[in-house]
């Protein structure tokens, strides 16, 4: 110590202390950029690879999202013990701010375990058609975290997992068969046997209509303006949107060759005229 009373400072161990310790901070830097790198093509190639395509495409989605993540984890994590920062030190900033931690990654984590149920619970695979809550289309893949749909008119959404395990969920393509329901309405003054002999040709001539169960038309209700006909059949799952609106066509088509009128709502007014008494 000098006389003054302040410290001396050893330029040359500052100096090579932060030539170490920025050699370090470029290895790290490498290690991150050719890792990442490193990581990017080894996920593809496990993607590329046959065996891997032959696993069942639900649980293809949700281990590809795996594997990226828990190699660019691992490369981050090299990198880092790279740098000079050992592994025991994320451990226990980790436990030091576990509170902050958990509360932002509840949500992630919810997510994950909502992927895991879904994966063993199996109330829908890829490619099936599903309604989950309001949100009806195709299901495209089920991540760790969110689960991707493409809807009718081609929007892509993304459902985290945790939502869909907490949703009711309607799975249209399971059973592989879907009924279809179709209500036609003739006048009243229509012969019924020759209404439903009409509507039955109709079902007969469309190939896609299963024979079993049995397709029917049959009256279904009388309502105010006129007679409701319930056209009824099964079909294949893919051919639910196709046959309804072909048989509604095909319906309405027969029906105005055969004579049959299809009316407007009515209304029927009765006015009771009371005549003036007489004068007294």
């Amino acid at each position: 110590m000098p006389e003054g009373g302040g410290y001396t400072v050893d330029l040359s161990k500052l100096f090579d202390m932060l030539q170490q310790q920025g050699m370090k901070l470029f290895s790290g830097l490498l290690v991150l950029i050719v890792g990442l790198f490193l990581a990017h093509w080894i996920n593809k190639l496990i993607g590329r690879n046959e065996r891997f395509k032959r696993v069942d495409p639900t649980l293809r989605g949700f281990l590809t999202h795996l594997i990226h993540l828990l190699t660019y984890v691992l490369v981050v994590l090299t990198a880092a013990n790279v740098m000079g920062i050992p592994l025991t030190s994320f451990v226990t900033l980790l436990a030091s701010a576990g509170v902050a931690v958990s509360l932002a990654m509840q949500g992630a984590l919810s997510n994950l375990v909502g992927g895991m149920i879904i994966l063993v619970l199996k109330p829908f695979r890829a490619g099936d058609y599903v309604k989950i809550g309001d949100i009806e289309g195709s299901i495209q893949t089920i991540g760790i975290f969110y689960t991707e749909m493409a809807t009718p008119d081609n929007r892509h959404i993304s459902l985290p997992n945790s939502n869909i395990t907490n949703t009711a969920v309607v799975n249209y393509s399971r059973e592989g068969t879907r009924r279809v329901d179709i209500q036609v309405t003739v006048s009243y003054d229509s012969d019924i046997d020759r209404v439903k002999a009409v509507l039955m040709g109709v079902l007969k001539a469309d190939g896609r209509i299963l024979p079993d169960p049995e397709p029917m038309a049959m009256l279904n209700k009388m309502g105010d303006s006129a007679l409701e006909f319930l056209m009824r059949y099964w079909c294949r799952s893919g051919d639910y949107w196709a046959t309804y609106f072909d048989i509604t066509e095909n319906a309405k088509k027969a029906l105005d060759a055969s004579g049959i009128r299809i009316p407007f709502p009515q209304l029927d007014v009765h006015m009771d005229v009371l005549s003036d008494a007489a004068d007294p």
